[in-house]
């Protein structure tokens, strides 16, 4: 389909993974609902764009430009650019940074060298180290289902949203669908598909996989289809 796609785990401890893709050809694929904040860097000959992603409470219909190179990090919920919450930035309220030339970026009115995939790891450190990159410790422990000592659950559940961008239950049903949606790509059946998702019965699995990955159960198991998780 002229679209090259590959993500590994992150190895840091505020990313989720990185990834990066390469378009061989004009193509269309669906961006599948995602739950926390991504940077992503995009070049093609001397252009060059970076942008900040929020989570996405749907599936979007995307395309990726002939020639145009593509890297992001998925940062891990409850991590964020303090300067650009996520809660602004959710649902393709997206920022695009500055970029004087092609191997610098301005954040905090300051300007960066230009990370690459192989040098991120030192980009986002810098970051964490000016403070242009945090994570809220209490994310993890509200995730999980821990109230904080001391904290009512009204006031954990705005903490929390305004780390990562959604609501709790919002992340939840999110990780529910992105792991229904892949067990489907990759063959599994439907029936064990409400399973692997937590969901009562098949038509709530169809919801889900209508929101979150633009497609019904059936059409995500033709394998024809290009999911960007």
């Amino acid at each position: 389909m002229g679209l090259i796609f590959d993500a590994v785990a992150g190895e840091l401890p505020l990313v989720q993974r990185v990834w990066s893709a390469r378009c061989e050809a004009t193509a269309s694929f669906t961006s599948v609902a995602k739950r926390s904040t991504i940077i992503a860097f995009a070049r093609s000959g001397d252009m060059v764009e970076v942008h900040v992603h929020g989570p996405e409470t749907r599936a979007t219909t995307m395309t990726c430009p002939e020639g145009w190179e593509f890297f992001g990090v998925e940062l891990r919920p409850g991590a964020y650019l303090p300067l650009h919450p996520p809660l602004g930035l959710a649902d393709l309220h997206d920022l695009q940074l500055p970029t004087p030339s092609s191997d610098r970026i301005v954040l905090d009115n300051r300007e960066w060298e230009m990370p690459t995939e192989q040098n991120i790891d030192v980009f986002l450190d810098r970051l964490v180290r000016a403070d242009l990159l945090i994570v809220d410790p209490l994310v993890d422990e509200i995730r999980h289902g821990d109230l904080p000592r001391g904290m009512s659950e009204r006031t954990a559940q705005m903490r929390f949203r305004r780390a990562v961008g959604i609501s709790h239950r919002k992340l939840v049903s999110i990780e529910q669908a992105r792991r229904a949606a892949r067990f489907l790509a990759s063959g599994g059946s439907i029936a064990d598909a409400v399973a692997v998702g937590g969901y009562y019965d098949q038509p709530q699995l169809t919801r889900a996989m209508r929101w979150a990955a633009g497609h019904t159960p059936g059409e995500l198991r033709s394998g024809t289809l290009f999911l960007a998780f």
